[in-house]
């Protein structure tokens, strides 16, 4: 019946901390990668931010649940790490490429013209480089969903029952490829300076591992500007009409401007999924978008109102 912790909490105090939770775990996470670089740590700082958050979203997750149901084990926890770490080492593969790339074009006396705001405070310059990462981030997220070639892949993705902190990075490594792929390369093109690049990817897992999270929580006006739990959940949906919605990473900004903000005042579905029925082990499900014939529904199935049966 799932590892739920029964904790008693006064009905007030409950409602004003699932008001406070998303705001106040993004401030920490904030506050303890500041505090790292400022130390001179780098991307460590981003680990310890990481895994501080993570802890926090366990324990979290088992006293005050969004959905008992999704505590339950559904056997994919090893995928999900295998997923975890294959697309992290993809990602950030894609990303030193690109990386090396920019320095060998630099180093050649050919550099693009940089625009970057130097002169602006810190928190405006990574506000500026969420924006333009995002641009990247959100087509690369739609077209996921709007190609059979790619959604294939993205499909590993939707394929989990449930929500929960652990499955935010269970993506398969060709689509984490993608999103790099995307994003990375905009903010190389207008020159954003290194610390920032490494705020924007900092802040963009921090939100990811909030937005997949199992936490009774309330947003208000959070849900306007950011990629909340709340509006996620509606993406996850295996209904196209809520699933294909709500593309943005971080911020909601491109789906408020090209239409596809989904934001309903009802609470969102507990049956979420796909209706492929891909495999079950980490193996299979890297293997299955290079055999999807086998795993594609066919184009006179009756289930074309789920996410995954109308894509192409």
């Amino acid at each position: 019946s799932g590892s739920y912790f029964p904790v008693k909490t006064h009905p007030f105090l409950r409602t004003m901390l699932s008001g406070l939770w998303w705001p106040l775990l993004l401030g920490l996470a904030i506050a303890c990668q500041a505090s790292g670089m400022s130390r001179g740590w780098g991307a460590y700082s981003y680990a310890a931010a990481y895994g501080g958050l993570a802890l926090v979203l366990f324990f979290l997750e088992r006293w005050m649940p969004h959905e008992k149901r999704w505590l339950e084990r559904d056997g994919q926890l090893w995928p999900d790490l295998g997923h975890t770490i294959l697309s992290t080492v993809a990602a950030q593969g894609g990303a030193l490429v690109l990386t090396m790339i920019g320095l060998t074009w630099a180093l050649r006396g050919r550099p693009a013209a940089s625009h970057w705001p130097t002169g602006w405070p810190l928190a405006c310059q990574v506000a500026l480089g969420m924006v333009i990462a995002e641009f990247g981030l959100y087509w690369a997220h739609r077209i996921a969903h709007e190609r059979d070639w790619l959604w294939r892949f993205h499909a590993v993705h939707h394929s989990s029952t449930k929500l929960w902190f652990f499955n935010n990075s269970r993506f398969h490594f060709v689509d984490a490829l993608k999103s790099v792929l995307l994003s990375i390369p905009l903010l190389m093109l207008v020159g954003a300076p290194g610390d920032i690049m490494l705020w924007v990817s900092a802040l963009t897992s921090f939100i990811g591992i909030l937005t997949h999270c199992n936490v009774e929580m309330r947003f208000g006006p959070l849900n306007y500007v950011f990629n909340t739990p709340g509006l996620h959940r509606w993406h996850h949906s295996t209904d196209l009409r809520e699933g294909n919605q709500n593309y943005g990473e971080s911020l909601v900004l491109f789906d408020q401007l090209f239409g596809t903000y989904l934001n309903p005042n009802r609470r969102p579905p507990v049956e979420i999924g796909i209706k492929e029925a891909l495999p079950r082990t980490f193996l299979a499900q890297v293997k299955a978008p290079f055999v999807w014939h086998k795993y594609r529904l066919a184009p006179g199935s009756s289930d074309r109102d789920s996410v995954g049966s109308t894509r192409g």
